[in-house]
């Protein structure tokens, strides 16, 4: 299955918020060019949970004791032949609900070096983006509501945020184990299945429940294949969900988080009320 997202007229301010997130992935699609899973059965590895649905249920569970991670993102996007990669770096805090990347846009087709890197902090139903350009200035951050995005920022930040994505896999099913596989040296078991964003909406941490809320009331059709790949403590180390969706065309998306260095203190340090930017941002 795959996600579509209405076309919908939005208020102005919805068309704000739309115009300030949506940009970084769509912009840069206009402006550039374009590991195995090792399949085996679940008889393979004794060690398969028999119900691999609730195996992932629990490692995000799992998380909240885990504390904190290291944080790999990479979104690649595709369309009319144009395929494009945005990749972020951070960490995240999952006992605060609180995450800070580094989202890097590649070089356009002209071979001009590489956009800014936009500073990007998560918390529970906002996204904050410093380096966003588009008028704003260097030194200024700009302030998205994610309850009001039509996505609840699965997308449009140029990077799923990895509280929501991990979230998304509350409402697992279909799951079936694939095999083992390795992810950055680390032995693990692959999973796919689907998840249901408003039943993960609905069983979601505070915080994170609006924004899929909002993700819900978006997207056509709420099914979101998935990939997970668990460590032997149960750790989640990588999920991979897939989205498709219509802004100026279809745009499919692959959207992957990588969890490492579990433990790892990560502050995150808002900004002042003066230092985001109130101006008008261009489109």
């Amino acid at each position: 299955m795959v996600v579509h997202q209405h076309r919908r007229r939005r208020g102005r301010a919805g068309e704000a918020v739309v115009a300030v997130g949506m940009a970084v992935t769509v912009a840069a699609l206009g402006a550039c060019g374009g590991g195995g899973s090792g399949e085996a059965s679940a008889s393979d590895d004794a060690r398969a949970p028999r119900d691999p649905a609730a195996a992932i249920r629990g490692a995000v569970d799992g998380l909240a004791g885990a504390g904190s991670a290291r944080a790999r993102t990479a979104m690649e996007m595709a369309t009319g032949g144009t395929r494009v990669t945005i990749r972020g770096e951070g960490g995240v805090d999952f006992r605060k609900r609180m995450g800070q990347l580094l989202v890097m846009l590649p070089a356009d087709v002209t071979g001009k070096a590489e956009h800014r890197p936009i500073t990007e902090l998560l918390v529970p139903g906002a996204l904050y983006m410093k380096n966003r350009g588009a008028g704003v200035p260097d030194d200024k951050w700009v302030r998205v509501d994610t309850t009001t995005l039509a996505d609840g920022n699965l997308v449009t930040g140029g990077a799923t945020d990895p509280l929501t994505a991990v979230e998304l896999l509350r409402a697992a099913q279909g799951v079936t184990y694939v095999g083992e596989d390795e992810v950055a040296g680390t032995r693990v078991w692959h999973y796919q299945g689907t998840t249901d964003i408003g039943r993960a909406a609905r069983t979601a941490s505070p915080g994170v429940r609006e924004a899929l809320e909002a993700a819900a009331k978006g997207f056509s059709t709420d099914s979101v294949p998935f990939d997970v790949y668990l460590d032997e403590k149960g750790l989640l180390r990588k999920v991979r969900h897939r989205f498709t969706y219509v802004k100026n065309g279809v745009i499919d998306v692959s959207s992957t988080t990588m969890l490492y260095g579990f433990g790892t203190p990560v502050t995150v340090a808002l900004p002042a009320s003066g230092d985001i930017f109130a101006g008008k941002i261009a489109d």
